[in-house]
């Protein structure tokens, strides 16, 4: 058996991490505007800042996340340094970056429309024209080379001036204002792009409320109401595009993890069923259409109430998606124990399993991991599926203009080893794989450049400094032959 002749190889990259160019052409401030550079493996954390009422400056931690100050103002200090700002400047080497994924023969390439490109306040009567004309290019040299754009809406993007005036998805306002916005990219690509994800790893708001809802706020009920908010968006999205264009799909996106219970102790293994309820929870909405009643009963229990409007049951039902992105990088391990060691990566925290080993950044390297998961979300749902971010972060070193990345080459060869058999053993719908950070990107958890993942080296280092010139790393050449063999070479 072999994979699909149409099987979507790629890369992935989001805007904020990517693109550079941050308030260039009109542009407005968005959440990944604001949050500082850290130092990952010395424990220094990213930080939003932001200006008081009185004037003063302030700054705190993103991971973990604390309520910011009343009436805080997200904004850019001239003393702070934002790695985004500029990231890899994809803004001006599009092009170029382009022409290496076509010659790896990229068959798709996963990247985010900063919305506050489009609609700099965020609810704009009227879209940035030079926005739309950059995207518009970027649309035409992928598919000069035919590669399909797949494209997710937001991005941990939220504009920042829809944050400090509504406090953003809290305020239901937001779901009109992001509609508005869909509907401005999708009737002017929809003959460029078929393929959309509404938020990227919609299931951050647990953890990462400021990157996935731009939330100044971090209780329970400003989560859940946040979420609903764009599980209503999205569900609306989903329904407008099809109607714009029925040849249009539209996926979500979610961070996911195969989970193990330590020990086949009871408690362990009823530990592990209450995680994977977290782990299921958005995508039982987003693709049953309701709320799955472990859910409601855990907010009955805390007195969580949702901002339910009349006919909402109907937009969810209405808008389920059409596929399931997730990012896979590592597995976790639950026990009831809480005195059992643990290990921390990716911004989560697991219990150590005794047969996988870690990263340099600490995550759990686990390729079999993958298959389980492919085959739990397929068996759950019956609906293609689609891995949208994979990879290894870890530190390139450049001898005489060449990276030898044995280290990157043998995590993903591991893992598409794993992918293959999900799909030619286990009958898994798998629509394509890409490869997170495909040319290297500002890492999102940590702020550094040194934190790579991708197949192409970008000359630059964590203060910013560097040409921008891009190497190919050997990485780079095993992927294009993986790719010219449609997997049968790995």
């Amino acid at each position: 058996m072999s994979l699909p002749k149409d099987f979507l190889w790629g890369g992935a990259t989001a805007a904020h991490q990517f693109e550079g160019g941050y308030l260039e052409d009109g542009k407005g401030l968005c959440s990944g505007d604001v949050v500082t550079s850290g130092d990952g493996r010395n424990g220094i954390q990213r930080r939003v800042t932001y200006t008081l009422p009185d004037g003063e400056y302030g700054s705190q931690f993103v991971f973990p996340y604390q309520d910011l100050p009343q009436d805080t103002k997200l904004s850019c200090h001239e003393d702070e340094f934002y790695p985004t700002h500029e990231a890899s400047d994809f803004y001006h080497h599009y092009k170029e970056d382009i022409a290496l994924m076509a010659e790896m023969g990229f068959k798709c390439y996963r990247m985010s429309i900063n919305w506050a490109r489009i609609l700099p306040h965020g609810d704009d009567e009227i879209p940035n024209e030079k926005g739309l004309e950059f995207y518009d290019r970027v649309f035409d040299e992928c598919l000069k080379y035919h590669i399909e754009p797949v494209v997710t809406l937001l991005h941990f993007e939220t504009p920042v001036s829809l944050i400090n005036r509504y406090g953003a998805w809290i305020d239901r306002r937001c779901v009109d204002a992001f509609v508005k916005y869909c509907e401005f990219v999708m009737k002017r690509y929809q003959h460029k792009v078929k393929y959309w994800m509404t938020f990227n790893e919609i299931n951050n708001m647990e953890i990462l409320p400021l990157y996935a809802g731009g939330l100044l706020k971090n209780d329970d009920q400003s989560k859940a109401t946040a979420t609903y908010h764009q599980f209503i968006a999205s569900a609306k999205v989903v329904k407008m595009a099809h109607e714009i264009n029925p040849e249009m799909k539209v996926g979500m996106m979610i961070a996911y993890t195969a989970a193990y219970a330590l020990t086949c102790h009871p408690r362990d293994e009823l530990k592990l069923m209450k995680d994977n309820q977290i782990r299921h929870f958005y995508c039982d909405v987003q693709c049953r259409g309701h709320y799955p009643q472990y859910k409601l009963k855990e907010y009955q229990r805390n007195g969580i109430h949702l901002p339910v409007l009349e006919g909402d049951q109907q937009i969810l039902k209405e808008g389920t998606v059409d596929y399931i992105g997730l990012s896979y990088y590592s597995s976790s391990c639950v026990s009831d124990d809480e005195k059992q060691e643990t290990t921390s990566g990716n911004m989560t925290t697991s219990i150590i399993n005794p047969y996988l080993k870690t990263s340099e950044w600490g995550w759990l390297v686990d390729p079999v991991g993958l298959r389980i998961a492919l085959n739990q979300l397929y068996e759950r749902y019956e609906l293609p599926l689609f891995i949208v971010e994979n990879g290894l972060g870890a530190i390139d070193h450049m001898e005489n203009g060449q990276i030898h990345d044995t280290y990157r080459i043998e995590y993903l060869k591991e893992h598409i080893y794993e992918m293959k058999k999900a799909i030619e053993e286990d009958g898994v719908d798998l629509m394509g794989y890409t490869p997170w950070g495909c040319i290297d990107v500002i890492s999102a958890g940590t702020g550094e450049m040194r934190k790579r993942y991708g197949f192409v080296y970008v000359d630059k280092d964590d203060s910013g400094n560097g040409t921008m010139k891009r190497y190919k790393k050997d990485s780079f050449y095993w992927y294009q032959k993986v790719i010219q063999s449609n997997g049968e070479e790995i």
